[in-house]
């Protein structure tokens, strides 16, 4: 059965709306917080950015209109044909074990890891930038698990593998959009943000999210139109979170450390071992 088709276009534009005013807002300058601030008012920013995520498509500008229309019209094909093209996912069963193993990159456990190693490593090595990066993927990461926790309340996507209610909003089901995605881009865009003098990190970054929206799909667990919302939500999250909260006094600091494309190669000698190397180190 087929139903709620304004309501299913609907919550498509709705998510962008989200992304877009986000990334908007993101433009505008913020003052430039201390890293002890950031940890001490790390629950309170959250709720800030809680505040300015809800309400920020009442600030929608005329200019992004430019995107939301046509990510809206992508978005609503692809919730019209979601059931198609997840039935024919589920005739496919020989990639599930790699898409259930890349899944876990996007999960909030592996993520959370990851905020926490930059964070702990820039603590113990001094590195400004890698705990400033720990601290906002960890806001980010929160913030997404929040904002689409509380979409996926409202809209009540059944599954692909909810059997005959498959893909239909309001079934109690919770796949619309893809948790995995928001995290995943949420934090990978703060990353890539961070490292902006490092194509190999953001490469890396956007990889990896990109990897794990598409495992979501392939596994079985979301439709094409989950992971789209999803990942611009987590994009548009992660970019407000970096801009709102980002010092800028660290690009000064990191503008010579951009340099350093390739790693710092130093010959490692032990004669009397008979021992010869190499050492390669790289800068973060």
């Amino acid at each position: 059965m087929r139903r709620n088709r304004g309501l299913r276009c609907l919550f498509g534009m709705i998510v962008l709306a989200f992304a877009s005013a986000l990334t908007t807002a993101a433009q505008t300058p913020a003052p430039s917080p201390s890293p002890s601030s950031l940890e001490k008012d790390f629950f309170k920013n959250i709720l800030d950015d809680q505040k300015a995520i809800w309400t920020a498509p009442l600030h929608i500008h005329r200019a992004d209109t430019k995107w939301i229309l046509p990510g809206s019209i992508g978005v609503m094909g692809l919730i019209t044909t979601d059931r198609i093209t997840g039935d024919e996912m589920a005739e496919f069963d020989d990639q599930m074990g790699a898409s259930k193993a890349i899944s876990h990159a996007g999960s909030a456990y592996t993520l959370g890891a990851v905020a926490g190693t930059f964070y702990l490593l820039g603590r113990k090595t001094n590195n400004a930038r890698a705990r400033e990066t720990g601290i906002l993927s960890a806001e980010a990461l929160v913030n997404s698990m929040l904002v689409g926790g509380a979409l996926k309340v409202i809209t009540q996507r059944a599954r692909p593998a909810a059997g005959r209610e498959r893909s239909e909003f309001f079934d109690g089901g919770s796949s619309f959009p893809s948790g995995h995605s928001t995290q995943a881009w949420a934090v990978a865009t703060v990353i890539a943000s961070e490292y902006h003098d490092r194509r190999s990190v953001q490469i890396a970054a956007f990889a990896t999210a990109t990897a794990v929206s598409v495992a979501r799909f392939t596994e079985g667990k979301h439709y094409l139109s989950d992971v789209l919302a999803g990942s611009a939500l987590g994009y548009g999250i992660g970019k407000y979170v970096y801009h709102k909260r980002h010092r800028e006094s660290l690009d000064s600091s990191t503008e010579e450390a951009s340099k350093l494309w390739w790693p710092t190669i130093t010959p490692e000698v032990n004669r009397r071992a008979r021992q010869y190397g190499i050492g390669l180190t790289w800068s973060f």
